[in-house]
């Protein structure tokens, strides 16, 4: 039987488009307009939700999304306030959550992951943990069906970039670019060529991150032939500079629905 995020991405296939995957930080502003933004986000487009957990020394994230985790963490929110408060939610569109290594350390491998299947997340992202060192992790998310989303680089050599492939499970996350997440006005060239290298080595989706923020980067990048795009600091920064929470969310709803509208009528990619 196909996981939640396999079985999403097959469905979006069969109809020609490719996959908007929002990215949230919990907490920012606050929990409950957190989990009010995820309902808004699924209501509005998003066939796959990101939901990333505050941390205090986010290697991989830009001004915008460091930012809103520092906010989150000075109003005390935490993990299990997360993993709890996301019990309560029922929602259709997979959730893949995305957290550093050592919240994960300090809860340990079995704890966390069980209340990552009770929270209903469908996957999992940990940018900083290294292939040589995700086996015993990769092993606990299968047994519970998540799927363990492995990044790849720009600057992955051809070697490494088939293993992460192999490793990888119900996508795989394309970085677009070198450095950190954030809005950038135009996008990397080498993209393309990225894709390709990539499906030589892989059938599962590719999604593509960092730095897309537009409907029309998001269009560009399922013409390149990439299965999902996914969205972050744009979706962030808008519910950070809303007036009102209330707002912010009007705000991500439109803008999710022209993002996913771009997203519509690509065609079937030749993988």
């Amino acid at each position: 039987m196909p996981s939640r995020i396999t079985a999403c991405f097959q469905a979006l296939r069969s109809r020609g488009e490719a996959a908007l995957i929002p990215y949230l930080t919990a907490g920012d502003p606050n929990l409950e307009t957190t989990f009010a933004a995820l309902q808004v986000l699924e209501e509005n487009g998003a066939d796959l939700i990101e939901l990333g957990v505050p941390y205090s020394d986010p290697l991989a994230d830009g001004p915008v999304i460091q930012a809103a985790a520092t906010r989150a963490l000075s109003r005390g929110v935490t993990l299990g306030d997360i993993l709890q408060g996301l019990r309560g939610l029922s929602l259709r569109a997979p959730l893949v959550l995305f957290t550093y290594y050592n919240p994960i350390h300090q809860l340990g491998i079995p704890t966390f992951v069980r209340q990552l299947r009770q929270a209903g997340c469908a996957g999992l992202v940990v940018p900083d943990l290294p292939l040589e060192e995700a086996g015993s992790l990769r092993e606990a998310t299968q047994a519970e069906g998540i799927d363990l989303i492995l990044l790849v680089a720009p600057t992955s050599p051809a070697e490494r970039m088939r293993r992460i492939a192999q490793q990888s499970s119900g996508f795989i996350y394309l970085v677009s670019t070198t450095g950190v997440t954030g809005e950038r006005a135009t996008l990397e060239q080498r993209i393309p060529a990225l894709l390709q290298q990539l499906r030589q080595y892989t059938s599962l989706p590719i999604g593509v991150g960092f730095g897309i923020s537009t409907p029309d980067q998001a269009r560009q990048i399922a013409l390149w032939g990439a299965d999902a795009a996914i969205v972050g600091s744009a979706f962030v920064q808008r519910l950070a500079k809303a007036p009102t929470p209330a707002q912010g969310l009007q705000q991500i709803a439109h803008f999710c629905r022209d993002l996913k509208a771009a997203l519509q009528g690509i065609g079937t990619p030749q993988h």
